[in-house]
């Protein structure tokens, strides 16, 4: 064993040796001198069959790192074990690991799953979260060795710029990805489930909304006499009749719409399940009247800017901010004004009303209810909901009318 010298192997070429020539080292070790360059070799039997192992090419591979090598593969024989395989399947999981770095299954899974199961601007904005915060640390290492610190460090970067909610929902979404990972069999397990309570618990964003009577009255009064586009001033009413969510408003299609049946389907709400959406008899008004409008573009609510486009998800925001109700009243609010009155002032069922705002209701055995469950209920409320909110109306109207005139009469007198 460890015959050569460093000067030996340093002057060793096939210019002085005239021919191939093979310096042996001991142990099946040998440095095979050609014409081409100098190349470490190893020979070793394994099941009964002589085999060479490639060790590496010197001066790149130094006499010490040869031996090493040469050491290594005895050791792998010594536990019955083929170098060469050994080698290859080190080779195949360097490989399988590139192609399963987190950015890539996380692609992967955002295409084949996410897309697939929410709205599309709740899967673009959740793409965008993991390319602003997840990829840049995490992105290119294989799934398959992050581990918990990793995930850790990225959520803690986060954390220090203050957006802590998002922190929440990058490591929610990081969850989801090792979730797939594990079942795709690329990752053994999810890596999240030992960050519980590692990062403060993040404030709950409440949307404003408005929800006593007379505030409703007050509002529906003032989208009643707002100045914008009839485009803008429809989706604004439409809001407080059908409280959907706002990106599913603004996205509604002419195609989605059966008017015999006075119903709106929404194929996939952002729960990722379709819904039936019940159209009381203002609604359907205000659709015929869009219907002259914009009946010839496929949005309901079509883009001031392109009628390719659907309105953007700026626009029912910029018209409460315009009416100065920029802390009194969001788009999202008028699902808390619906779900507050319906079930505080109207008295119908929860069930019905988590439905109606395309929440997952689910029955006793865990299975989500499809999208025609309660539908007569639900027809009930939505019309006795469009009624209410006009019945507000008139009597805020009615009521300011009475006042102006007693205001009239007492300066008369």
């Amino acid at each position: 064993m460890n015959k050569l010298t460093e000067n030996t192997i340093k002057h060793a070429s096939f210019e002085k040796f005239g021919k191939r020539t093979k310096l042996a080292d001991g142990g099946g070790m040998y440095l095979d001198v050609q014409k081409a360059g100098r190349y470490w070799r190893m020979k070793y039997r394994f099941g009964g069959k002589e085999k060479l192992l490639a060790l590496g090419v010197y001066p790149s591979v130094s006499l010490k790192e040869a031996r090493l090598k040469r050491d290594e593969a005895k050791r792998l024989l010594a536990n019955h074990t083929d170098p060469m395989t050994h080698r290859s399947s080190i080779k195949s999981e360097r490989i399988e690991n590139a192609a399963n770095t987190f950015k890539a299954v996380a692609q992967e899974w955002l295409e084949h799953v996410h897309k697939k199961s929410v709205g599309e601007t709740t899967s673009g904005r959740n793409e965008r979260r993991l390319e602003m915060y997840a990829y840049p640390k995490l992105g290119r290492c294989p799934i398959a060795e992050i581990e918990p610190p990793d995930v850790l460090a990225t959520l803690r970067d986060i954390e220090k710029t203050g957006h802590l909610e998002s922190a929440h929902r990058v490591k929610a979404l990081i969850g989801q990805v090792f979730r797939y990972a594990v079942s795709t069999s690329r990752a053994p397990r999810d890596v999240t489930t030992d960050l519980r309570g590692t990062l403060p618990p993040s404030k709950p964003k409440h949307h404003a909304a408005v929800v006593t009577p007379d505030e409703i009255a007050r509002l529906l009064n003032l989208i009643d006499h707002y100045g914008g586009t009839p485009t803008v001033r429809m989706a604004l009413k439409m809001s407080s009749y059908v409280f959907l969510r706002p990106g599913e408003l603004r996205t509604m299609r002419w195609d989605e719409i059966d008017w015999n049946n006075a119903t709106w389907t929404r194929e996939k709400t952002k729960n990722g399940e379709a819904l039936i959406v019940p159209l009381a008899r203002q609604v359907i008004e205000i659709l015929r009247e869009l219907q002259e409008i914009n009946g010839k573009w496929k949005w309901v609510f079509p883009n001031g800017h392109s009628r390719q486009r659907a309105m953007s998800d700026n626009g029912i925001n910029a018209a409460l901010k315009r009416m100065e109700l920029r802390d009194i009243m969001t788009p999202h609010g008028f699902r808390a004004m619906a779900r507050t009155v319906l079930a505080e002032r109207l008295g119908f069922r929860t069930e019905i009303i988590e439905m109606q705002l395309a929440h997952r209701v689910r029955d006793v055995h865990g299975r989500a209810y499809n999208r025609t469950t309660w539908l007569s209920e639900r027809r009930a409320m939505m019309q006795k909901w469009a009624d209410y909110l006009d019945e507000l109306k008139v009597s805020k109207k009615t009521q300011m009318e009475l006042r102006s005139r007693q205001h009239d009469y007492q300066i008369e007198i």
